[in-house]
């Protein structure tokens, strides 16, 4: 920054503050022009040392290059060791940040104490760096502000100074000038009001040469004209009486000190001359250095006391949560008699306390509901064991009477159809209260066999064709070419799928019915799809429920107990499986059986789609698959019980 001050008592005394014009400066030019200006002279002479072209000429120089290109190629091997060292050095430790990296995410994810503190700690400091970089910015400016002031004031006074002593010099001899011109000048240097001031006197260039000037340069110790900055003589050179400042670095022994250098313009016997004054800026230097420590230390002490206050804090108010999620987990896990332990009066004890009362609370209703979900388990099952033997001895007379029913009048007879079909229906209810009583019991057993689970499915369809075949309704089936072995319990397997192609065929409207097998390396998908009235999600939701039923008003013309779907949900959940159900109303329902190949195997995926993808009915164009993808498909057709399958036609004999 190069700034211009004109000097002049009527413009001062009417302003009150110096005219100053600014031109850009780098504070460093300065420095770096004279370290070039050294380097490109010898030493001795002052002259420049230019080599021979080829490398040729001064013997030394050519040994001085060698040696420079030895020691060139060793700062390079030495660089590469380090390189590969480093390297070493985080293919180490990487490992280790890795592991501190996903330590830190995970305790940011799980703890709140920990984000609440970590997160006021980097507002405190982002906070406390923003103000100190404004303070500490805000008072160099000021000390830089005051320091210029003093320095363009005690300029302007000294060149004052200097040039009423040389307008009123009467000398004439070179021995007399000089003598003048360094007694002038030590005066000036020396210590000023608040700061150290050095001076550099060069004559301006480009001047004719008077017969009396006998001084062309002086500086004070270890200054030369290489400290001012180009830009500031060039523009002292270019004025009249303006006085301009501009900053520098002044060398000072082995160290570079920031300085001001503010330049005019003397006169001598007819020669023009440049004066700069030079002022340390050190102690302003050093002022701002304690002042910035002194800021940021106390920031720091002032972070880390944030940070203890916010732990503090938080610690209070997290711990009673954490506790409260840490008895909430017991509670979850069945330890009912866990309770907070309350301390105070205040908004967390009173959360304690009325944790404590919902805790018992539900305590108390979970007891009595497993009470009466235990006294109706055994009711259910008590009573289905003492049904058994007065309903075998009803179910026997009823099937005396239905053998003798042809002996009846009619009403007597149509009594005695009703009665065995009501027993049969009560006999099916029985067993199956039985079944679910075993499974509330936890005494169910899974007796898994590995077998093809392709010859259940067909014992199954062959079971259900005349029930089909009274509905109206066709069984399409297909499944892999190859055989799929499971390890299964082959009854609970056939209980599963009777009940969802049965289920199908009486919601099925008389619409085909559709049974599909995918299996692939790990699990196997069996879909029972059909096209009948349907149901929404809230019904499918709870289709496996016991007793409950889509259309309570509906007439179930094949004499379900209502248990059948639980039963078959806890006869997939013995299996490790998945038994799911989809529907929409209007489109039918499909229910998807998925077990794994193996008891000891994890199912990721069901090879079969849950919701369907066909929005025709079956047997249209395109809903075949390919003969190549599937072994056949077996089509029982709408008619008399026990007809035959029919192939496809490529595959008819």
């Amino acid at each position: 920054m190069v700034s211009a001050t004109k000097q002049g008592s009527d413009s001062a005394a009417q302003d009150g503050e110096p005219d100053r014009r600014e031109v850009p400066h780098s504070a460093d030019q300065g420095l770096n022009q004279a370290v070039a200006a050294q380097d490109t002279t010898s030493q001795a002479g002052g002259e420049p040392v230019a080599p021979g072209p080829g490398g040729t000429g001064n013997p030394g120089l050519r040994h001085v290059a060698f040696r420079a290109r030895i020691w060139q190629r060793r700062a390079l091997i030495v660089a590469l060791r380090v390189a590969r060292l480093v390297l070493t050095g985080v293919r180490r430790f990487l490992p280790g940040l890795r592991y501190l990296g996903r330590s830190l995410q995970q305790r940011w994810r799980r703890s709140l104490q920990f984000r609440t503190v970590l997160t006021t700690l980097m507002l405190a400091v982002t906070s406390f760096a923003v103000v100190g970089a404004y303070l500490s910015n805000q008072i160099a400016n000021n000390l830089f502000q005051e320091r210029l002031t003093q320095a363009e004031s005690e300029t302007r006074y000294n060149v004052k100074q200097v040039q009423e002593t040389f307008d009123g010099a009467q000398v004439t001899d070179q021995s007399s000038v000089i003598t003048l011109v360094s007694d002038t000048l030590s005066a000036v240097e020396g210590r000023g009001s608040v700061i150290q001031r050095r001076y550099v006197f060069e004559a301006m260039p480009n001047q004719t040469k008077p017969r009396n000037r006998w001084v062309e340069s002086r500086a004070s110790d270890q200054l030369t004209v290489s400290v001012i900055p180009p830009d500031l003589r060039k523009a002292v050179q270019e004025s009249g009486k303006d006085q301009y400042w501009a900053s520098t670095v002044i060398p000072v022994g082995t160290e570079d000190r920031p300085g001001i250098a503010v330049g005019n313009k003397v006169t001598f016997n007819g020669t023009v001359y440049e004066l700069y004054l030079i002022y340390d800026l050190n102690t302003a230097q050093q002022t701002l250095n304690e002042i910035q420590s002194v800021l940021w230390a106390g920031g720091a002490v002032l972070v880390l006391l944030i940070g203890a206050v916010a732990w503090y804090v938080t610690r209070n108010v997290v711990s009673p949560v954490s506790h409260a999620a840490m008895v909430s987990e017991k509670l979850a896990a069945g330890q009912l008699q866990e309770r907070m332990v309350v301390k105070g009066e205040d908004e967390v004890a009173r959360l304690g306390a009325s944790f404590n009362h919902m805790a018992a609370s539900l305590q108390e209703q979970i007891t009595q509901l497993a009470t009466l979900s235990q006294m109706q388990q055994r009711f259910v099952s008590d009573v289905s064991h003492e049904l058994r033997t007065p309903l075998t001895t009803v179910r026997m007379a009823a099937e005396v009477l239905y053998d003798a029913r042809d002996d009846f009048d009619p009403i007597n007879k149509r009594s005695a159809e009703l009665l065995y079909n009501q027993v049969e229906r009560f006999q099916s209810l029985l067993s199956d209260l039985l079944e679910i009583s075993r499974f509330d019991a936890g005494v169910a057993v899974l007796d898994a066999e590995p077998e093809d689970l392709l010859q259940v499915i067909a014992h199954v369809i062959e079971g259900a064709a005349p029930v089909a075949a009274e509905y109206g309704s066709e069984i399409l089936y297909t499944a892999p070419s190859d055989a799929v072995i499971v390890e299964m319990d082959a009854r609970r397997i056939d209980r599963i799928l009777r009940n969802l192609i049965l289920n199908a065929v009486e919601h099925g409207e008389g619409k085909p019915v559709t049974v599909t097998v995918v299996a692939n390396d790990t699990a196997v998908g069996v879909s029972v799809r059909d096209h009948g009235i349907g149901m929404d999600q809230s019904q499918a939701a709870r289709v496996f429920d016991r007793f409950w039923r889509a259309d309570p008003a509906r007439a179930r013309t094949t004499g379900g107990s209502g248990l059948g779907l639980s039963i078959a949900m806890e006869d997939t959940k013995l299996h490790h499986g998945w038994l799911q159900a989809w529907g929409r109303k209007g489109d039918g329902a499909n229910f998807r059986l998925t077990l794994p190949l193996r008891q000891d195997g994890e199912i990721s995926e069901s090879p079969v789609q849950l919701e369907p993808t066909d929005a025709t009915m079956p047997g249209a164009p395109g809903s075949i698959p390919a003969e190549q993808d599937y072994k056949n498909m077996l089509l029982l057709q709408a008619g008399a019980a026990g007809s035959a399958p029919v192939r496809p036609p490529e595959e008819a004999p």
